[in-house]
């Protein structure tokens, strides 16, 4: 089961976009006491950003849904960078050390590659239907995504495809996330599981003591935890050393999506339903209201100077700095 992605009528975008530099898009946003948000808006209010990850070198890139480019936020700056073709539901992306993106293509059948220079490529994958959830990018460069209609964690390793097949008699790979060490985490959303993929190759499975919890996505601490969204159980769950916690957000049908833990071990999530941030820190969690009400934060991460940034469906892409993070 994946969240509803966005409200607006399907339009097929037809203008070819090359990258262009928006200026003057940023708004501020000052609450009293509280704390103070950057957001960007989309040009085109049909647009919706999906996914977002953050670089090594502070560029945090986005993906827009029925859109024909994909974003980066560069120096205050958001650029577009056309894709040369329109994407649907484009759940994953990740930044390689060398500062490329990866994307996932549904509709292309593909995974893509954008430079930082703005070239794209794509990896046809073999597979008549392609159904993607989230990607990851390794340490080591290889890419790892959730593979639906093959049913598998898919790692793409020196251009070549690597598929690991799921076992569990439900599962429904979506979340992947990997650790420092290489290991590779995912989630299997119908089978209730975690899913681990260790360095030689061999697949764990961790069954999530709440049934019908549903696991989302996936995201790993500094400690080489795994924590990760209960969205049917609307908590947040840990796996570490072996054995599983879980944290109530505090607030009923929260509509949990998107997880990213902070250097400092704070955990990092969306709430859809109550325009939303939530931050876990030490077992307390804090609720951080965004500016709008109708705000939508589907994907979360936290860039190299701790700012954690969102992807909001509902037309705009944001960032909490890290001075309001850590209070």
């Amino acid at each position: 089961m994946q969240l509803p992605l966005s409200r607006r009528n399907d339009l097929m975008i037809v203008l070819a976009l090359a990258a262009v530099v928006l200026a003057g898009t940023v708004a501020f946003f000052f609450r009293g006491e509280e704390p103070q948000f950057l957001e960007y808006p989309m040009p085109d209010t049909l647009e919706s950003p999906t996914a977002i990850a953050a670089g090594a070198d502070g560029a945090v890139w986005f993906t827009i849904d029925r859109s024909d480019v994909i974003g980066r936020v560069q120096n205050g700056t958001i650029q577009r960078i056309s894709t040369s073709g329109r994407n649907l539901e484009p759940l994953g992306v990740g930044v390689a050390p060398d500062g490329a993106a990866w994307f996932t293509d549904a509709v292309a059948g593909a995974v893509a590659r954008v430079t930082p220079t703005g070239e794209v490529s794509r990896l046809k994958l073999d597979m008549p239907i392609v159904r993607l959830g989230r990607l990851a990018v390794g340490s080591d460069g290889s890419v790892w995504f959730a593979e639906s209609t093959s049913y598998s964690i898919t790692q793409i390793k020196d251009g070549r495809i690597i598929r690991h097949e799921v076992e569990s008699p439900r599962g429904g790979p979506f979340g992947v996330a990997i650790a420092p060490s290489g290991v590779v985490w995912a989630t299997l959303q119908a089978g209730d599981q975690l899913l681990r993929i260790n360095t030689d190759g061999r697949i764990d499975t961790f069954d999530v003591p709440r049934r019908g919890a549903v696991p989302t996505d996936i995201a790993i601490g500094p400690d080489a935890s795994a924590w990760f969204i209960e969205v049917r159980g609307n908590r947040i769950g840990a796996l570490r050393d072996g054995k599983f916690s879980e944290f109530e957000v505090g607030v009923a049908n929260a509509g949990l999506s998107g997880i990213a833990v902070a250097s400092d071990g704070s955990v990092w999530f969306g709430m859809l339903r109550e325009a939303a941030l939530g931050r876990l820190r030490n077992g307390k969690v804090v609720i951080f209201r965004l500016p709008r009400k109708d705000a939508r934060p589907f994907s979360v991460t936290v860039d190299p100077a701790n700012n954690v940034w969102y992807a909001d469906i509902s037309g705009y892409v944001g960032m909490l700095p890290a001075r309001f993070a850590r209070d």
